[in-house]
Protein backbone atom coordinates (compact mmCIF):
# COMPACT_ATOMS: atom_id res chain seq x y z
CA UNK A 1 0.00 0.00 0.00
CA UNK A 2 2.68 2.50 0.99
CA UNK A 3 4.85 3.44 -1.95
CA UNK A 4 8.60 3.13 -1.73
CA UNK A 5 11.38 5.41 -2.88
CA UNK A 6 12.53 2.94 -5.54
CA UNK A 7 9.29 3.63 -7.43
CA UNK A 8 9.87 7.38 -7.74
CA UNK A 9 13.64 7.90 -7.63
CA UNK A 10 15.63 9.20 -10.59
CA UNK A 11 17.72 6.40 -12.10
CA UNK A 12 19.92 8.55 -14.34
CA UNK A 13 22.27 10.01 -11.72
CA UNK A 14 24.78 12.78 -12.31
CA UNK A 15 27.83 11.93 -10.21
CA UNK A 16 31.39 12.99 -9.58
CA UNK A 17 34.52 11.07 -8.60
CA UNK A 18 37.07 11.94 -5.97
CA UNK A 19 39.45 13.47 -8.54
CA UNK A 20 36.81 15.45 -10.47
CA UNK A 21 38.17 19.04 -10.65
CA UNK A 22 36.32 21.84 -8.91
CA UNK A 23 35.36 23.57 -12.17
CA UNK A 24 34.01 20.34 -13.61
CA UNK A 25 31.78 19.92 -10.57
CA UNK A 26 30.39 23.42 -11.13
CA UNK A 27 29.92 22.65 -14.81
CA UNK A 28 27.98 19.45 -14.03
CA UNK A 29 25.60 21.26 -11.69
CA UNK A 30 25.01 24.04 -14.20
CA UNK A 31 24.69 21.78 -17.23
CA UNK A 32 22.12 19.48 -15.59
CA UNK A 33 20.39 22.22 -13.56
CA UNK A 34 20.75 20.40 -10.26
CA UNK A 35 21.66 21.64 -6.80
CA UNK A 36 23.94 18.80 -5.75
CA UNK A 37 25.46 15.45 -6.65
CA UNK A 38 26.99 12.37 -5.02
CA UNK A 39 30.68 11.52 -5.13
CA UNK A 40 31.50 7.86 -5.77
CA UNK A 41 34.62 5.70 -5.69
CA UNK A 42 35.76 3.21 -8.33
CA UNK A 43 33.17 0.67 -7.05
CA UNK A 44 30.29 3.16 -7.40
CA UNK A 45 30.01 3.37 -3.62
CA UNK A 46 28.95 6.78 -2.32
CA UNK A 47 31.76 8.44 -0.36
CA UNK A 48 30.33 11.96 -0.07
CA UNK A 49 28.00 14.57 -1.50
CA UNK A 50 28.52 18.04 -2.92
CA UNK A 51 25.89 20.76 -2.82
CA UNK A 52 25.73 24.29 -4.14
CA UNK A 53 26.25 25.37 -0.53
CA UNK A 54 29.68 23.71 -0.53
CA UNK A 55 30.62 25.61 -3.67
CA UNK A 56 29.41 28.94 -2.27
CA UNK A 57 31.40 28.37 0.93
CA UNK A 58 34.52 27.82 -1.14
CA UNK A 59 34.03 31.02 -3.11
CA UNK A 60 33.17 33.02 0.00
CA UNK A 61 36.37 31.84 1.68
CA UNK A 62 38.54 33.85 -0.71
CA UNK A 63 38.99 37.60 -0.71
CA UNK A 64 39.20 39.75 -3.82
CA UNK A 65 43.02 39.73 -3.76
CA UNK A 66 43.19 35.92 -3.74
CA UNK A 67 43.93 35.41 -0.07
CA UNK A 68 41.98 33.09 2.18
CA UNK A 69 39.57 34.90 4.46
CA UNK A 70 39.42 34.34 8.19
CA UNK A 71 35.79 34.25 9.25
CA UNK A 72 34.69 35.53 12.61
CA UNK A 73 31.60 33.37 12.12
CA UNK A 74 32.08 30.06 10.36
CA UNK A 75 29.45 28.30 8.28
CA UNK A 76 27.14 26.36 10.58
CA UNK A 77 28.56 23.01 11.61
CA UNK A 78 32.04 23.52 10.12
CA UNK A 79 35.24 23.45 12.13
CA UNK A 80 38.08 25.91 11.32
CA UNK A 81 40.02 23.06 9.72
CA UNK A 82 37.06 22.04 7.55
CA UNK A 83 36.44 25.67 6.49
CA UNK A 84 40.09 26.08 5.47
CA UNK A 85 40.02 22.78 3.55
CA UNK A 86 36.94 23.85 1.58
CA UNK A 87 38.56 27.20 0.77
CA UNK A 88 41.50 25.38 -0.84
CA UNK A 89 39.48 22.56 -2.42
CA UNK A 90 40.68 21.72 -5.92
CA UNK A 91 38.60 18.59 -6.53
CA UNK A 92 35.50 16.75 -5.38
CA UNK A 93 37.25 14.78 -2.64
CA UNK A 94 38.38 17.98 -0.92
CA UNK A 95 35.06 19.73 -1.44
CA UNK A 96 32.50 17.04 -0.55
CA UNK A 97 30.67 16.66 2.75
CA UNK A 98 31.07 13.35 4.55
CA UNK A 99 29.72 10.96 5.60
CA UNK A 100 27.03 10.81 2.95
CA UNK A 101 23.45 10.30 4.09
CA UNK A 102 21.93 7.57 1.91
CA UNK A 103 18.66 5.64 1.68
CA UNK A 104 17.60 2.31 0.22
CA UNK A 105 15.03 1.75 -2.54
CA UNK A 106 12.68 -0.27 -0.32
CA UNK A 107 12.24 2.55 2.21
CA UNK A 108 8.82 4.21 2.39
CA UNK A 109 8.49 7.61 0.77
CA UNK A 110 7.20 9.12 4.02
CA UNK A 111 10.28 7.86 5.89
CA UNK A 112 12.65 9.27 3.27
CA UNK A 113 10.85 12.62 3.43
CA UNK A 114 11.48 12.68 7.19
CA UNK A 115 15.19 11.97 6.62
CA UNK A 116 15.36 14.93 4.22
CA UNK A 117 13.57 17.18 6.71
CA UNK A 118 15.73 16.07 9.64
CA UNK A 119 19.00 16.73 7.83
CA UNK A 120 17.88 19.75 5.82
CA UNK A 121 18.80 18.28 2.43
CA UNK A 122 17.02 18.38 -0.92
CA UNK A 123 18.32 15.12 -2.38
CA UNK A 124 19.50 11.75 -1.12
CA UNK A 125 21.58 9.11 -2.91
CA UNK A 126 19.80 5.75 -3.16
CA UNK A 127 22.07 2.73 -2.70
CA UNK A 128 21.70 -1.04 -2.97
CA UNK A 129 22.53 -3.65 -0.33
CA UNK A 130 26.24 -3.22 -1.09
CA UNK A 131 26.03 0.58 -0.83
CA UNK A 132 26.49 1.08 -4.57
CA UNK A 133 24.74 4.09 -6.08
CA UNK A 134 21.60 3.15 -8.03
CA UNK A 135 19.58 6.36 -8.02
CA UNK A 136 18.86 9.74 -6.50
CA UNK A 137 15.75 10.84 -4.62
CA UNK A 138 14.86 14.52 -4.68
CA UNK A 139 12.06 16.40 -2.98
CA UNK A 140 10.39 16.74 -6.34
CA UNK A 141 10.53 12.96 -6.81
CA UNK A 142 8.80 12.41 -3.48
CA UNK A 143 6.06 14.88 -4.33
CA UNK A 144 5.10 12.88 -7.41
CA UNK A 145 2.85 10.69 -5.28
CA UNK A 146 0.45 13.62 -5.05
CA UNK A 147 0.13 13.64 -8.84
CA UNK A 148 -1.56 10.24 -8.82
CA UNK A 149 -4.95 10.37 -10.49
CA UNK A 150 -8.19 10.09 -8.56
CA UNK A 151 -8.93 6.83 -10.37
CA UNK A 152 -5.60 5.35 -9.22
CA UNK A 153 -6.28 6.35 -5.63
CA UNK A 154 -9.86 5.05 -5.73
CA UNK A 155 -8.72 1.69 -7.07
CA UNK A 156 -5.96 1.31 -4.47
CA UNK A 157 -8.21 2.23 -1.56
CA UNK A 158 -10.84 -0.21 -2.84
CA UNK A 159 -8.38 -3.07 -3.40
CA UNK A 160 -5.97 -2.56 -0.51
CA UNK A 161 -8.27 -1.23 2.19
CA UNK A 162 -11.88 -2.27 1.58
CA UNK A 163 -11.58 -5.75 0.09
CA UNK A 164 -7.97 -6.31 1.19
CA UNK A 165 -7.21 -5.27 4.77
CA UNK A 166 -10.84 -5.09 5.93
CA UNK A 167 -11.93 -8.15 3.94
CA UNK A 168 -15.30 -6.63 3.07
CA UNK A 169 -17.45 -7.41 0.03
CA UNK A 170 -16.89 -4.81 -2.67
CA UNK A 171 -20.43 -3.39 -2.40
CA UNK A 172 -20.22 -2.68 1.34
CA UNK A 173 -18.18 0.50 0.97
CA UNK A 174 -18.34 3.01 -1.88
CA UNK A 175 -15.05 4.81 -2.46
CA UNK A 176 -15.01 8.11 -4.31
CA UNK A 177 -12.08 10.49 -4.81
CA UNK A 178 -11.92 14.14 -5.84
CA UNK A 179 -8.59 15.98 -6.06
CA UNK A 180 -6.98 13.47 -3.68
CA UNK A 181 -9.77 13.71 -1.09
CA UNK A 182 -11.24 10.26 -0.44
CA UNK A 183 -14.87 9.76 0.64
CA UNK A 184 -15.87 6.47 2.27
CA UNK A 185 -19.59 5.64 2.29
CA UNK A 186 -21.33 2.50 3.48
CA UNK A 187 -22.37 0.46 6.49
CA UNK A 188 -19.87 -1.57 8.51
CA UNK A 189 -20.78 -4.24 11.00
CA UNK A 190 -18.45 -3.08 13.75
CA UNK A 191 -17.91 0.42 15.03
CA UNK A 192 -14.19 -0.29 15.50
CA UNK A 193 -13.81 -0.89 11.76
CA UNK A 194 -14.43 2.80 11.04
CA UNK A 195 -11.21 4.24 12.53
CA UNK A 196 -9.29 1.33 11.02
CA UNK A 197 -10.68 2.10 7.56
CA UNK A 198 -9.80 5.78 7.93
CA UNK A 199 -6.29 5.07 9.18
CA UNK A 200 -5.54 2.64 6.35
CA UNK A 201 -6.91 5.05 3.76
CA UNK A 202 -4.65 7.82 5.01
CA UNK A 203 -1.68 5.51 4.51
CA UNK A 204 -2.27 5.30 0.78
CA UNK A 205 0.38 7.51 -0.81
CA UNK A 206 -1.19 10.51 -2.50
CA UNK A 207 -4.30 10.72 -0.31
CA UNK A 208 -4.59 14.24 1.13
CA UNK A 209 -7.68 13.73 3.28
CA UNK A 210 -10.58 11.44 4.15
CA UNK A 211 -14.29 12.25 4.33
CA UNK A 212 -15.91 9.72 6.66
CA UNK A 213 -19.53 8.88 5.77
CA UNK A 214 -19.48 5.38 7.23
CA UNK A 215 -22.15 4.01 9.56
CA UNK A 216 -21.97 0.98 11.83
CA UNK A 217 -24.02 -1.69 13.57
CA UNK A 218 -23.96 -2.33 17.28
CA UNK A 219 -22.01 -5.62 17.24
CA UNK A 220 -19.04 -4.33 19.22
CA UNK A 221 -20.48 -1.03 20.39
CA UNK A 222 -20.93 -2.25 23.98
CA UNK A 223 -17.99 -3.54 26.05
CA UNK A 224 -17.83 -7.19 26.94
CA UNK A 225 -16.15 -8.58 30.03
CA UNK A 226 -12.86 -9.00 28.14
CA UNK A 227 -13.15 -6.24 25.56
CA UNK A 228 -13.27 -2.56 26.56
CA UNK A 229 -15.29 -0.21 24.42
CA UNK A 230 -13.17 1.62 21.80
CA UNK A 231 -12.67 5.30 22.49
CA UNK A 232 -13.59 7.20 19.35
CA UNK A 233 -14.07 10.82 18.46
CA UNK A 234 -15.12 10.55 14.83
CA UNK A 235 -17.76 8.31 13.41
CA UNK A 236 -19.65 10.93 11.49
CA UNK A 237 -19.44 12.41 7.98
CA UNK A 238 -16.66 14.96 7.97
CA UNK A 239 -13.76 16.44 6.06
CA UNK A 240 -10.19 16.10 7.20
CA UNK A 241 -9.03 18.68 9.67
CA UNK A 242 -8.75 19.30 13.39
CA UNK A 243 -10.64 16.76 15.51
CA UNK A 244 -14.11 17.81 16.59
CA UNK A 245 -16.17 16.98 19.64
CA UNK A 246 -18.87 15.03 17.82
CA UNK A 247 -20.06 11.60 18.92
CA UNK A 248 -22.56 9.20 17.43
CA UNK A 249 -24.98 6.58 18.59
CA UNK A 250 -25.13 3.04 17.22
CA UNK A 251 -25.98 2.81 13.56
CA UNK A 252 -25.85 6.47 12.73
CA UNK A 253 -23.28 9.04 11.65
CA UNK A 254 -22.90 12.55 13.00
CA UNK A 255 -20.88 15.56 11.97
CA UNK A 256 -17.38 16.64 12.84
CA UNK A 257 -13.92 16.95 11.27
CA UNK A 258 -11.72 13.88 10.92
CA UNK A 259 -7.92 13.72 11.01
CA UNK A 260 -5.62 10.73 10.42
CA UNK A 261 -4.92 10.25 14.12
CA UNK A 262 -8.38 10.89 15.56
CA UNK A 263 -9.19 7.22 15.97
CA UNK A 264 -6.47 6.90 18.55
CA UNK A 265 -7.82 9.64 20.75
Amino acid sequence: MARIVGEVMTHDVVEAHRDTPFKDVVRLLEQHRISGLPVVDHDDKVVGVISETDLIHRQAAWSADGRARRFRMRPLGRSPRRTDAVARAANAAELMSTPAITVHPEQRIADVARVMERHGVERLPVVDEEDRLIGIATRRDLLRVFLRTDDELRQEVHDEVVTGALGLPAHHVVVSVHDGMVTLEGALEHRSDIPLAIRLTYRVEGVIGVVNSLTFGAADDRPSENQPAPVLRHDRPCRSGPPGPAAAGPGGPAKGPTGPGDERR
